[in-house]
């Protein structure tokens, strides 16, 4: 592990977090050279932390191999400047067999997904996350998501479980349940918000004390991301609503017309700006054309 624990929860603390798409190619195979470039562009616009392989790198379609791979050039590129996360989940197996994976690349942490599929109790989630996070001494960050969705008791039981359970993701967007959480566990966690687009929850994040989230659109609007996590802490009010209501209200709305377009919009935003990475892989589509002239437009009314 390249960097202290404190350090780490002092990057998941304050600054902006982003995810990166993953590069494919033409035929949908893992395109590293222009993934190494991705990155490093992430960190020249300044990103606090960089989370590779997780919900919008679509990690639930790529292979371990190729996850490998990509956590090898991740750390290779950032070479310890902001922390690197990769993202773990599936089945216990594979979620251990993953970590093992990142920990070997020299990743800071891992963000652990909900199981899929199947229906879980809570205290089967916790079992599940426990016998995950036990097979390394790699730091975790919970995501409190899906299928995978955790009580403020049973988040407070995970983390006096697991002593390198650092932080919680929150993928729900329920503030009240959210505060809860922190109120029961306090500041044993550092928490991150999560959600799909995840700056139209900021203002509400802000005022229960979570600092930082996500923001995928960093993938092609770097320099709004930043205006506006840094008008958000500045509690300038006004450039915060003028943001969201031009550029995040209309960007949910058609994210909204189809599943899965959380991801591929952010695909379709990289290419229009000249940083393509390819298509999404199935069950994922692109957007329509007409979709992406739309996205197109708002990205050029607020550059």
């Amino acid at each position: 592990m390249a960097l202290s624990i404190e350090q780490i929860r002092s990057s998941l603390s304050d600054g902006l977090l982003s995810f990166p798409i993953t590069d494919f190619d033409a035929q949908g195979q893992f395109q590293a050279d222009t993934y190494k470039q991705r990155i490093e562009w992430f960190i020249e616009h300044g990103v606090s932390s960089v989370f590779i392989a997780g919900g919008t790198g679509e990690f639930f379609s790529l292979g371990l191999e190729e996850y490998q791979e990509i956590c090898r050039i991740a750390v290779e590129t950032v070479a310890g400047r902001v922390p690197v996360i990769a993202s773990a989940g599936r089945s216990v197996v594979e979620a251990q067999a993953f970590v093992k994976v990142a920990e070997e690349a020299g990743c800071d942490g891992i963000l652990l997904m909900p199981p899929f599929l199947t229906e879980c109790p809570e205290d089967g989630v916790v079992e599940y996350a426990t016998q995950i996070m036990q097979s390394s001494a790699i730091q975790f960050i919970y995501y409190n998501r899906a299928n995978g969705i955790l009580s403020a008791e049973n988040v407070k039981q995970l983390a006096a479980q697991n002593p390198n359970l650092i932080a919680l993701k929150d993928g729900v967007g329920n503030v009240a349940t959210l505060n809860d959480i922190i109120k029961t566990v306090g500041d044993r966690l550092v928490y991150i918000g999560g959600v799909p687009t995840a700056e139209i929850f900021a203002e509400a994040y802000l005022a229960i004390g979570v600092n930082t989230y996500s923001s995928a659109v960093f993938n092609f609007m770097p320099d709004m991301a930043n205006r506006f996590y840094k008008a958000l802490r500045a509690g300038e009010k006004a450039t915060v609503e003028a943001i969201v209501r031009d550029f995040f209200i209309p960007f949910c709305r058609l994210r909204d017309e189809k599943k899965g377009y959380a991801v591929s919009l952010i695909k379709s935003g990289a290419k229009l700006i000249g940083r393509p990475a390819g298509g999404v892989r199935a069950p994922l589509t692109m957007p329509t054309q007409e979709q992406e002239a739309r996205l197109q437009a708002l990205i050029e009314a607020n550059k």
